[in-house]
Parts: C-alpha cells; structure tokens; sequence
C-alpha cells in the first residue's frame, strides 16, 4: 500500500508531526506539494514569490535526501483524481491541519474528495504551540482579551520537538508528473526576485542561533527600534513551516532567563493568540470583530492610499517603513504599526485595504497575525488598541529614529539632513532647505494630511459608529 505525505505550510524534514508518522506507518510514501493556481496573488507578489521558493528550497533538499518532492498543478479534485489514477493503491493520505481561512476550507473540500477515492486521511496540528482549541475559559469560550489567554498558555506543558527519521528506501522516486513540474518551472521563472533572501531549513536554523547569541537577551528593548534590526526574522521560515515553532520554542526556552527571553515567549503565545482569534471568528479577513466600529465612514481616497503604499506621504517613518517593505518584502514591527496607524486613523481608509496589500508584499505574511495586527491597530478587533490611541508619526519618529538613520536609509533625497530636522522636513526654511539641497514638495512631499486635523476627524467617525451601532 502506498501512502501520501502533503506538505502545505510545513516545508522541512524534521520536527514533523505528519511526516513522522507518515514514514512510521507507511511502506511506500509519496512526497508531495500541490500548487493550485486559485492562490497565485500576481505577478509582483512579494509573498508568493518568496514562498514558492521556500517550495524549490524543499524540493532541493528531498533531492539532497535521494528523494524526489512530487509536484501536482492544477484543480485540487482533479489533481488528487489524477494522482489516485497514476497510483491506484493510494491508501493513506498524512497532513498538518491548518484551523483557520483558506485552508481550512481547502482541508473540508479535500475531505471529501478523500472520503471519495476511498483514501484514509490522518491529520495532526503542528502549525502552532497549542492549537485554537486547546486553550478556552473555564466556561469552554474563547478568550477575547490576551492577558488571560496568556496566563493560561504559559502554564500549559509545552510539546517537544518531534524526531522524524527520513528513510529514502520508502520513498517513490520516480517522477510522477513531469508535465506539472514543468508549469511550476515555469511559475518560478516568472516570480518577482527578491534581494538576499534566505530560505530553507539551514537557513531558518542559523538565524535562530544567532538570534539566540546576540540579539534575545535584549529583545525587550531592542526589538522597538528599526535600524537596531535586533528582531528574531524567524517569522518568514515560520510561517512557511522551515522550522517548526516547537523547535523555536524548545531552543529559545533553553537559554539562559533574560527580560529579552520572557518577551520573545509572550510573542510567541500572540503567535498562537490570533490563530485562535481567527478560528473563532472566521469571517474576520473581510468583517470588523468588534460590532461597536463595523460602521466606521472611511474615506478611502486613492491617492492618499498610492502615497501610502509608495512612501509618499510627507511623514518620513512611515515612508521609509512603506519603501523597505516594496524593496525587501519585510517590515519592523514597531513600523508596521506605524504604518497601519497611519492608514487607518491618519488618513481614514479600511483596515482591509492595508491587510490586502501587505499580504501581497509580506514574505512573511501569516494570515491570522496579519489580519489580527491590523484589526488592533485599526481598534476594531479584539483587545485592540484603543480608536483614540493615535500614533503620532512624528514623535514616533523622534524616539525610535532619533538620528533619522533609518529613514536615511530609505529615502535618499534625506540623507543630508540634521537628525533634529529630518523627522519633519515640512517645517524647514527656505533658507535651510537650500542648505540641505532638499526642496520640500520637489525632492520629498509636503505632508499629504495633517496629523493633528485627522486626529479629530478619526475620533469622531468611530464615535459616530458606536452611536450608529447601538
């Protein structure tokens, strides 16, 4: 009988669950990927790009285990019609569940099919520390607020990591679909290149360990500024599945107690925080969670909105944040708050159109951190910042850029400027903007709103909302 690993968002060989149990149980295994065309994002998807290379990272290191990775293209029914036609004693099929968006309801059609061709499918959850329903109240509800979420998840014994022995004499070697291959040669071939990206399970492992060497013991202070660059940058292997989060944990848990130590802990229960959040509320990619701000008037000016994803805006934080995330597919975190500020309450336009636009730019875009993050930053999710909690841009700016390094970093037609000028080019002399040979409005915009103007505006539209909701 022959057996099916699929791989989805767990592109590794170790740390496992469904592969362990796969090569366990199995005497013959068919390593596979399928890539279904109803994902692809476009052309110039920083985030497709960088995971499908994850896919050929993988692809290469099967080959490295004297393996082959089976690729199927195409209509997921037909592709798994195809596969049992190639292979009709195809028994058993092995997957790591996703709880949450597409793919759980990729996973309720695939049952079906299953079911149909009279195979066995055996699922494990292995994306996360504990899964969405793991930790609930005492009542048996979701916790809506993180603080007791936490407490709770910190008591919890942790899984361990996962020892998955690759037996290559159990594999099919023999490639089963050439044709489909081809098609996703030719979909890389296509893809936006992306600088200095580093991929893969190597990859992932060294970036943890020198995470771990030089940067965890001072993450709780170090993790706000940008130009620092001291945050772990474990997300993009993560959310492929390069490295399991059991194996972030277990060697992040072993170092030494740190402040760096117990904060980097807490991001990673908000990891499994917001993907408990989306399996219990699963329209929240397209619905505001908290009803009181579902009726927020947003403004939604596309100009305003080209300048916001150009970094056009007049306030340098935000521009710089928004350029290194078109050039680098990345952003900091204290930025992308910054920046989903600014969208939101700034300049008054949907939540939604920002979590769209970073999921085709993100490289390391995890669809229940994403659209949790912009809910909070857009007060209209759960334990979410407060609607009149508004970053000023500017003062954000002075305190975690104080030299406008960073910015200079990101925008050129700064770069001779005074640290205490930089953060509000706007307000330079025509006298000092000769010196600098920066004309505001000609080199760099005017800014496009006024920070303090909108402020008002914001906080009245959600007022306005929570009196219309009631």
């Amino acid at each position: 009988m022959v057996s099916v690993m699929w791989f989805r968002r767990d592109l590794r060989l170790e740390d496992n669950v469904a592969l362990r149990q796969a090569f366990q149980e199995s005497d013959s295994l068919v390593l596979l990927f399928h890539v279904n065309p109803k994902q692809f994002l476009g052309e110039n998807s920083l985030n497709q790009a960088a995971f499908f290379r994850s896919v050929e990272v993988l692809r290469d290191e099967v080959k490295r285990k004297k393996g082959t990775l089976h690729i199927l293209y195409g209509d997921l029914e037909e592709c798994f019609l195809k596969l049992k036609k190639e292979i009709p004693g195809w028994s058993d099929i092995y997957i790591n569940r996703d709880e949450t968006g597409y793919g759980l309801e990729r996973d309720k059609i695939a049952s079906n099919i299953f079911k149909e061709l009279g195979v066995k499918a055996h699922g494990y959850y292995d994306h996360h520390i504990h899964s969405a329903k793991e930790i609930k109240t005492n009542s048996g509800t979701y916790y809506k607020v993180f603080t007791p979420y936490f407490n709770k998840w910190r008591e919890l014994q942790k899984p361990g990591v996962v020892e998955v022995i690759v037996d290559n004499k159990k594999l099919i070697k023999e490639p089963l679909f050439s044709k489909d291959e081809d098609q996703f040669n030719s979909f890389l071939d296509k893809q936006i290149p992306i600088k200095e990206l580093q991929l893969g399970n190597q990859a992932a492992h060294e970036r943890l360990a020198e995470f771990i060497n030089c940067d965890l013991n001072n993450y709780n202070e170090a993790r706000d500024y940008p130009l620092k660059n001291a945050t772990s940058h474990l997300s993009k292997h993560l959310r492929t599945g390069e490295i399991s989060i059991r194996t972030v944990f277990d060697q992040v848990n072993r170092s030494k107690n740190s402040l760096g130590k117990e904060t980097f802990i807490k991001e990673l229960a908000w990891r499994d925080f917001y993907n408990m959040i989306y399996a219990s509320h699963p329209d929240q990619k397209y619905n505001s969670i908290n009803p009181s701000f579902r009726q927020v008037e947003w403004e939604n000016d596309k100009q305003f909105f080209s300048n916001w994803k150009e970094g056009k805006t007049g306030f340098p934080l935000v521009d710089a944040a928004m350029r290194q995330l078109k050039e680098t597919g990345w952003m900091h975190n204290r930025l992308r708050m910054v920046t989903a500020s600014f969208l939101t309450k700034d300049l008054l336009i949907d939540w939604r159109w920002g979590e769209q636009y970073f999921q085709e730019m993100l490289i390391d875009y995890d669809s229940a951190s994403n659209i949790g993050g912009w809910q909070w930053a857009a007060s209209t999710g759960t334990d979410s910042v407060p609607y009149f909690r508004i970053f000023n841009p500017t003062t954000q700016s002075e305190k975690y850029d104080k030299d406008g390094d960073f910015i200079k970093r990101y925008i050129p037609e700064l770069e001779n400027m005074t640290s205490l000028k930089i953060h509000d080019p706007s307000k330079l002399s025509e006298k000092e903007q000769n010196e600098f040979g920066m004309i505001i409005g000609k080199h760099y915009p005017e800014p496009i709103v006024s920070h303090k103007q909108r402020r008002k505006l914001t906080i009245k539209a959600f007022e306005d909302s929570k009196k219309n909701s009631t």
